[in-house]
């Protein structure tokens, strides 16, 4: 089969490679077609635990291309979504039922072969019939299943506000399940007017156009507008962005840190505010056992990604692809597929 396979960090090519083949607890999914997540580009680097040599890729929906002997919930020629993140299920932490945080845990794309190929094999319990759900929605369940995650620890108060940092997809995906999970008024902060005409369309309450080279006057017009926010997500990947959180969260507010950085980046706090004003900052890293309520979420349409795929490549156009999430400002969702 045909597949991106990087040998080290930067050092890619779409080569062909052995076709995988299902033990017996597994599910041979042929790819339709995988998102490209700015996940993607810490792995391009060598971040994000990436481990070479790797098939990158984790955003996925296919159809099953075969079965091992011992799976029996699937069909062949059904659609499906894979869940990417295993646990081990025998550290303290997976004992404990806190799986995300297992020691040993492997993600597709990651440390364990993605879907930036033609196929891949997955145990069955991690793959999810998408059968009734456009491919263009399905393709969303791994990002969704990150954000039901990170709203279910913000768990929202029925009555409360909350500021989205970022207008990239998981962003406004954020906002918009945070307006159907109790929050009364949300509003997303970002620097692309083109993003944010898109979050408005997507029915989000408010939004507010940023200058990146004014933090402080960023943070002084949102405070003039709300008065502060009970809950504010971080969803940027920037520490500039990251040092506003917590000046912006009303008094026993919380922040959550969603978006990616570097493992050397830094965001600055006063742990005397925090103390005084009992402010909760929170981490949301990404998902082990949220894509039930991922799939429900889009098949109900409480989640609705329309309008956000604006780019699409063959497999064979890795790179331009790659080229357009770091550089065009056009660009909202990217999604590659073998059969393009």
């Amino acid at each position: 089969m045909r597949a991106v396979v990087y040998d080290a960090p930067r050092q890619w090519s779409v080569r062909e490679v052995p076709d995988p083949v299902p033990a017996d607890d597994e599910v041979l999914v042929q790819v339709l077609q995988t998102g490209v997540c700015g996940t993607d580009l810490h792995i391009h680097e060598g971040g994000f635990y990436a481990e070479f040599p790797l098939i990158p890729g984790h955003e996925v929906v296919g159809v099953v291309a075969g079965l091992g002997g011992e799976v029996t919930s699937l069909e062949l020629g059904e659609r499906v979504t894979v869940n990417p993140n295993v646990p081990c299920h025998r550290c303290d932490y997976c004992r404990r039922g806190q799986t995300l945080v297992c020691p040993n845990l492997k993600g597709v794309g990651t440390n364990f072969p993605g879907t930036f190929a033609e196929y891949l094999t997955m145990p069955h319990q991690f793959v999810y019939s998408t059968e009734g759900i456009d491919d263009d929605v399905a393709v969303f369940a791994e990002p969704v299943s990150c954000v039901v995650h990170g709203v279910g620890l913000l768990a929202p108060r029925p009555g409360s506000t909350a500021l989205v940092f970022g207008a990239g997809p998981t962003g406004l995906l954020f906002a918009q399940l945070l307006q159907r999970s109790g929050a009364a008024h949300v509003t997303v902060a970002a620097s692309s007017k083109f993003k944010l005409d898109r979050a408005l369309a997507m029915g989000i309450d408010a939004v507010h156009l940023m200058d990146r080279a004014d933090p402080t006057g960023t943070a002084t017009s949102l405070m003039a507008e709300s008065g502060g926010y009970d809950l504010v997500v971080e969803a940027t990947g920037s520490t500039e962005v990251a040092d506003l959180c917590v000046p912006l969260t009303r008094s026993q507010g919380t922040v959550l840190v969603y978006g990616v950085t570097d493992a050397e980046d830094r965001m600055t706090i006063s742990p005397y505010d925090v103390f005084r004003r009992e402010i909760s900052v929170r981490g949301s890293f990404a998902q082990v056992d949220d894509f039930p309520g991922a799939v429900v979420s889009l098949r109900t349409g409480r989640v609705d990604p329309a309008g956000l795929i604006t780019h699409r490549f063959a497999l064979e156009d890795y790179g331009q692809a790659l080229e357009a999430l770091q550089h065009d400002r056009s660009v909202h969702k990217i999604v590659l597929a073998p059969s393009w």
